[in-house]
């Protein structure tokens, strides 16, 4: 598998938080495919309405914020573990959510990782190059169905 078959799905509605992210992968040479969707409805369509099996598969990881119009992150994360096609997939948590009870909620629900977003772009890019030095480069992904 190649890194252009590595692909990564960011689920955020904030604007300011996808042109950041964008930035960031770009700032540390992350070249992979991106898709963006920005809310919960479009995430769940994408993943399991078909969109991602129509784009080439599912993507290597998927980048989910917590905080989303129409339906949550965390409802997003848990119909995807119940779901045989994407129950695997590995999803980071990436959220400005400081709360305990999210944190406990995602891994209690299977997120693989929770990132809180740091305010700064410097410690912002240099977290979202590790996560993808990480996902995409040094992990191996489950196999695509």
């Amino acid at each position: 598998m190649n890194d252009k078959d590595r692909s990564i799905l960011l689920v955020e509605d904030n604007e300011n938080d996808v042109a950041l992210t964008l930035r960031a992968l770009k700032k540390n040479n992350i070249s992979n495919p991106v898709k963006v969707v920005r809310d919960g409805p479009e995430a769940l369509d994408y993943l399991l309405g078909g969109g991602a099996e129509k784009e080439g598969g599912f993507p290597s990881v998927v980048l989910l914020d917590l905080k989303l119009p129409k339906l949550g992150g965390l409802e997003i994360l848990e119909k995807l573990r119940s779901d045989e096609r994407t129950n695997t997939l590995p999803v980071v948590i990436l959220t400005s959510s400081k709360e305990e009870s999210d944190l406990v909620a995602s891994y209690k629900l299977g997120a693989n990782s929770y990132i809180q977003k740091p305010v700064d772009f410097q410690q912002f890019s240099e977290a979202v190059a590790q996560l993808g030095l990480y996902w995409l480069v040094i992990n191996e992904p489950p196999p695509r169905r």
